[in-house]
């Protein structure tokens, strides 16, 4: 089956779709996770291709708050609920959170990807949302896409192909 509409999400940013047979996709998830919600009932689904774990390190003048995970779940529930959503329906997939380079030593600010998954994992918990699935670490990259007919999330790697979760 064909989408009718695909909609791209880029790095550090998140959308919404509403309209059944639409589909999120998102490129280049490295260290950075595609966080998916989806509500099964209304079919309102949201990705968010999120690079870092938390907000605290920002620098930029304007805080682009699908950057970090603490910023951009909160967002992406509330535009999800504004489309019609039920919160207490929504459901999580995770995919991406890789360490893309080995480093000598155990430095916590370079396990970016594994922190990036723990934060959006806390998040989600503290929000009742329930992880259904996820695709997370290795050192590998990924390409997702998110159907919200089914909840269905298709993962694209070059070293396995595609797969659903």
């Amino acid at each position: 089956m064909m989408p009718e509409l695909i909609v791209k999400v880029g790095m550090a940013d998140l959308n919404i779709i509403v309209e059944v047979g639409t589909t999120l996709k998102t490129t280049g998830l490295g260290s950075c996770v595609g966080v998916t919600l989806w509500d099964p009932k209304t079919k309102v689904a949201g990705m968010a291709h999120i690079m870092l774990p938390s907000s605290e390190i920002a620098k930029e003048g304007t805080l682009n708050v699908a950057k970090y995970a603490d910023t951009a779940i909160p967002a992406l529930i509330e535009r999800m609920i504004q489309a019609g959503a039920g919160k207490l329906r929504l459901e999580a997939k995770l995919a991406g959170g890789a360490q893309m380079f080995a480093f000598s030593g155990s430095s916590d600010t370079m396990r970016i990807g594994p922190r990036n998954v723990e934060s959006c994992k806390a998040i989600l918990s503290r929000a009742g949302i329930p992880v259904r699935a996820e695709d997370t670490g290795g050192n590998f990259g990924r390409t997702i896409e998110f159907y919200n007919q089914t909840g269905v999330l298709v993962l694209r790697t070059v070293q396995q192909g595609a797969r659903e979760i």
